[in-house]
């Protein structure tokens, strides 16, 4: 199971047009009605990350019974399998369930400082648009791991990938990048916010950037992803894990409010958001609500090339049902992540609604059609 996945698994249209006419005040959004968990078998969802590794139909099969449909997500990352194979699932898995899964492509950063790289890495991404992919992810290796010949680490904001993101600009590809790691992983582990990262940097010190001054600052690699956006206006940017700004939903609202084009998923980010609730639940409300049209839900389970998908379906409805209480409800209950209970948002259905599905099938849309 990855790194991100690891954190996740610890813890555990008249009506809406109304809603936002002119008559209705952001108050009246605020006190609208919610969704209760026995709406949760009733809504159609949309996990828009996940990687699922099986072609077996079972976990989709699963999906389906709880109304989800899935976004499986590419990655460039030496512990999943190779990426041709993660393709090949993915479009087999689209190929069993069109109007249920939809997928993003990868490229592999080895090589990028040759001079061939740019002309493959481009011709790969057409490949993969071609075979149905809705988007290409680009991974923390890049800022993390990826060095040049002077051993010094490769950013994101590095004049290589400049043309192939210009490319994506102009041709409106959505690029889903994931840069840095939580705040968390630069603290020590006794500041840090949630059990599930103290508990794996503490068996993990090798990932545990607290240790590793030498290693750029969250800061830094915020830095240069910025730096990244800004210099491709117009661009589709997905900030996955809300875009590695968890730790405070002000700091993530400046970062939406700089990139009108950008949008976030919540994936592996939800006991951060937990904990800010704890402390102040209304602002975490507020948040949501003004962000609406900007935010995507996604869960980033991944699944082991050999997992049984019916298992793997078990373990996912505990997961989403946690996660829909927290967003749906006004209970107050335990999580993993926290020692102290958190009680849930109980966020307007229109809010819902486009946090689990429509924010999602605007951003990349037709993903989630027989015709794409």
């Amino acid at each position: 199971m990855h790194f991100e996945t690891r954190r996740l698994w610890a813890g555990v249209a008249l009506a809406t047009f109304a809603m936002f006419s002119a008559p209705f005040s952001a108050s009246a959004l605020a006190d609208a009605a919610s969704y209760t968990m026995a709406d949760y078998g009733r809504v159609v969802k949309i996990d828009a990350h996940l990687h699922l590794h099986n072609p077996a139909p079972a976990f989709l099969q699963a999906a389906r019974r709880q109304k989800f449909k899935v976004l499986t997500i590419n990655v460039d990352y030496p512990d999943f399998p190779p990426i041709d194979e993660q393709q090949r699932v993915a479009i087999e898995l689209q190929r069993q369930f069109p109007l249920d899964v939809a997928w993003a492509a990868t490229f592999s950063v080895d090589g990028s400082d040759q001079p061939g790289w740019l002309a493959a890495t481009r011709e790969r991404v057409d490949a993969s648009l071609k075979a149905g992919a809705v988007g290409v992810k680009v991974w923390k290796n890049i800022g993390m791991s990826l060095r040049n010949a002077g051993g010094q680490l490769v950013m994101i904001d590095d004049a290589r990938f400049a043309p192939l993101f210009d490319d994506f600009t102009k041709r409106g590809i959505r690029l889903l990048g994931h840069q840095g790691e939580p705040h968390n992983c630069w603290l020590p582990l006794e500041q840090m916010t949630v059990n599930n990262d103290r508990e794996y940097f503490k068996a993990h010190p090798q990932y545990h950037m607290a240790l590793h001054p030498e290693m750029p600052s969250w800061e830094q690699q915020m830095d240069a992803r910025d730096r990244m956006v800004a210099a491709h206006p117009g661009l589709h940017f997905i900030g996955v894990h809300l875009a590695s700004m968890e730790r405070n939903v002000d700091e993530l609202a400046a970062f939406l409010d700089r990139f009108p084009d950008a949008v976030v998923d919540v994936a592996a980010r939800i006991g951060q958001l937990q904990y800010q609730s704890q402390r102040d639940r209304e602002r975490v409300r507020r948040f949501f609500i003004k962000y609406q049209d900007r935010l995507i839900y996604g869960s980033d389970m991944s699944q082991e090339p050999g997992q049984d998908g019916a298992a793997l379906g078990r373990e996912a409805e505990a997961v989403w049902r946690m996660h829909w209480r927290y967003f749906n409800t006004a209970d107050t209950f335990k999580v993993s992540d926290l020692d102290r209970p958190v009680q849930g948002l109980a966020l307007p259905k229109a809010v819902v609604d486009k946090l689990y599905r429509t924010n999602a099938e605007r951003t990349f849309a037709g993903a989630w059609s027989a015709q794409r």
